[in-house]
């Protein structure tokens, strides 16, 4: 499925302005303006969010990545502002596995027998139905190659949500899916979520072609709280695998990702 053409940089601002189908776009800018504006001091600490307030709050379809040391360090690096290009996305890269690692733990299995070399018979496991990706441009593109480490010749879709300049209105102007996709599990891939409401749209799309919402699963690095609401509510049916629920997301990682600044 192809709607319009994807842009000529491929890219937009990090869930710049967008709207949803639960939300006015006077009420998305309003709400941006006051983020906008609120004062924020060089030396705050802003704790991200335990596994335990996630599960109170947002329920079991948020799930995030178990932080031990490797992921704490990890995060740190990406967010800081010293770190090089080169440095920053080597990290992310490790990442990204992680996180794509765990999503694919969430697809289901069924079990499968099979003889090994001594003839002894195994109880094993495989995933029970096909699979695949599909990344938000631009910066979900990053995530590609981390789904292809670990699924050797998956195939993945493209979405790309652009907003309107004058009312802040999400809409899809491209989209391109394997043509049995509604027959699949969907990895929706997309790094940094600060508003939730690109990826509003993009679950739309893909439930507009068939896929079943309990089939999606978004694999993520980054998520704010009122991205997390936004898309709980909206999708509760929805998996959300995230790395960090905190509430400043670093907006810079696609930029940086990509050498564009």
């Amino acid at each position: 499925m192809r709607t319009g053409s994807p842009s000529s940089n491929g890219s937009q601002s990090e869930e710049g302005s967008s709207s949803s189908d639960h939300q006015q776009p006077q009420q998305v800018a309003q709400e941006q303006e006051q983020q906008l504006h609120t004062p924020t001091h060089a030396h705050a600490v802003v704790p991200a969010a335990t596994s335990e307030e996630i599960l109170a709050e947002y329920g079991s379809s948020l799930k995030l990545l178990e932080c031990n040391s490797q992921v704490a360090e990890l995060l740190t690096i990406l967010r800081d502002k010293n770190t090089t290009r080169s440095d920053f996305k080597f990290y992310a890269d490790r990442l990204i596995r992680l996180v794509i690692e765990e999503s694919l733990n969430q697809l289901p299995y069924t079990h499968c027998d099979v003889e090994t070399p001594t003839g002894a018979i195994y109880e094993g496991l495989k995933y029970r139905s096909g699979n695949c990706g599909v990344s938000i441009i631009r910066s979900g593109e990053a995530m590609e190659q981390g789904l292809r480490d670990c699924c050797r010749s998956i195939r993945i879709g493209k979405i790309l949500v652009e907003s309107d300049a004058n009312t802040h209105e999400a809409r899809v102007v491209y989209a391109r899916f394997p043509d049995d996709i509604g027959s699949r599990q969907v990895l929706l891939m997309y790094p940094i979520m600060s508003t939730g409401n690109t990826v509003l749209q993009a679950v739309n799309v893909l439930r507009e072609h068939g896929v079943p919402e309990s089939c999606i699963i978004l694999s993520n690095l980054f998520c704010t709280p009122m991205a997390a609401r936004t898309v709980v509510n909206a999708f509760p049916k929805l998996k959300i695998l995230t790395s960090e629920l905190h509430p400043v997301a670093p907006n810079h990682f696609g930029q940086k990702y990509f050498d564009c600044i």
